[in-house]
């Protein structure tokens, strides 16, 4: 593989992923009034064992950095879709929770963003995407743990 081929599929994704991530965004804000990167936090709060993580957990399933998922957060924590807990053995640890308010909003988004993610990708096959998948969870360090 040439140098020129590689940058081409970077560059390529890197467009693919702005165009997704702004039509993901505009249909999550105007019917749901969220981001699609809220989406995500709350989707991994709502999957998480007793919808909560700890927040570097968060953080590396997000790939942001811990004050990045605290900055996320904060507008969550505002309009009631994740609280603050603390661990009762261990002050210093910090978790996020999903509120029953969140879990409600993520069914309701989830569903929107099914609907964007069949349009998006109507047409392709399942093998390719199976494919594209595994290589996408590949690039990201995306493994049983953390996903």
């Amino acid at each position: 593989m040439t140098s020129s081929t590689t940058t081409d599929f970077c560059l390529r994704m890197a467009r693919a992923h702005a165009a997704m991530i702004r039509r993901f965004d505009s249909s999550l804000g105007s019917v749901h009034g969220i981001s699609f990167g809220d989406f995500q936090l709350l989707d991994h709060l709502s999957r998480a064992a007793a919808g909560r993580l700890r927040r570097v957990d968060l953080a590396e399933r997000l790939g942001l950095t811990a004050s990045g998922v605290t900055r996320a957060l904060l507008p969550l924590e505002k309009i009631g879709l994740v609280a603050r807990e603390t661990d009762p053995r261990d002050a210093r640890v910090g978790y996020a929770a999903i509120t029953p308010v969140g879990k409600e909003l993520v069914v309701n988004a989830t569903a929107t963003t099914n609907l964007i993610s069949g349009d998006l990708l109507q047409g392709v096959a399942a093998t390719d995407l199976d494919a594209m998948s595994a290589l996408l969870g590949q690039l990201a360090g995306i493994n049983a743990s953390n996903c």
